[in-house]
């Protein structure tokens, strides 16, 4: 099991949820944000939702490579929240009795995208073409209900990866630590929408692909270390018009990221009383 990474004080928007008690919050580490990043993340979140709130400094949040550790973390006390996307934290809510979902009602507003070094940018041209035709024609949508939004507690299922012969194999970074969005089921295998939708972009791309298991907190050392070619997932932030805004919450360097494949609110999960 890994360590926890980092722990510092900071304004309790930051943690995906607002409470102004003195908890402890655990989060997924993020990419190239220090605790001044961070602070400054959170204002900017704050002033994009309007949120006139007034907040403490007596939050705790904790960060975790994965979100293994981060669950146990919970469990045993350690944590009193975790902050997620909504998605990712109904759906483990849905699969832990013990567990309660908190919404705040927030939009929409972190995008998930894929990534890629920035020497590579170019390939991203077919992959935002592909992107914005599943949009179009409604399979986006329907790999998201089918493979998150409808699953209930039950297992997401995989997907097989299309083989194309004679073509190029990207190895794509997953983590499992987004069930049921990156999910990875006991056995190893990766399962759900990653496995749905970049089956479908294979196909519409004609490129082979390869997924490769590594922790949250390895992503940005396995993207510029060649070990992947690409990440499944890197968090940005968007308004309500769609526009990307230019406060990521995982701020790489030298890295492209795609549109947006998924747009999703804040949330969090804590142990029942």
């Amino acid at each position: 099991m890994r360590k926890i990474l980092l722990a510092v004080l900071f304004v309790m928007l930051c943690a995906s949820i607002s409470f102004s008690d003195s908890a402890k919050i655990g989060m997924l580490i993020p990419v190239g944000l220090d605790e001044a990043g961070v602070r400054e993340w959170t204002e900017k979140i704050a002033e994009l939702e309007g949120k006139s709130e007034i907040f403490t400094n007596e939050n705790e949040i904790i960060f975790y490579e994965n979100l293994t550790s981060m669950l146990m973390a919970l469990q045993a006390g350690q944590i009193d929240r975790i902050a997620l996307s909504s998605m990712p934290a109904r759906y483990i809510a849905a699969r832990n009795e013990n567990l309660n979902y908190i919404d705040n009602h927030h939009n929409a507003i972190i995008g998930y995208s894929l990534a890629v070094p920035e020497s590579k940018r170019a390939m991203l041209m077919g992959i935002n073409l592909a992107i914005f035709d599943m949009k179009a024609d409604g399979t986006l949508t329907r790999l998201m209900r089918k493979y998150m939004l409808e699953l209930g507690s039950n297992d997401p299922e995989p997907v097989t990866m299309p083989v194309f012969h004679g073509e190029e194999t990207l190895k794509i970074a997953v983590t499992g630590d987004l069930p049921a969005m990156d999910c990875i089921l006991a056995n190893g295998a990766p399962a759900g929408f990653n496995t749905a939708f970049l089956a479908e972009l294979s196909k519409r791309i004609k490129k082979n692909f390869e997924l490769v298991s590594i922790s949250t907190g390895a992503r940005e050392s396995a993207l510029t270390s060649g070990r992947v070619d690409m990440l499944f997932w890197t968090r940005s932030v968007y308004n309500d018009k769609g526009e990307r805004m230019p406060f990521p919450l995982d701020n790489f360097t030298g890295v492209a990221i795609s549109e947006p494949y998924l747009l999703d609110s804040r949330a969090a999960l804590e142990l029942k009383k």
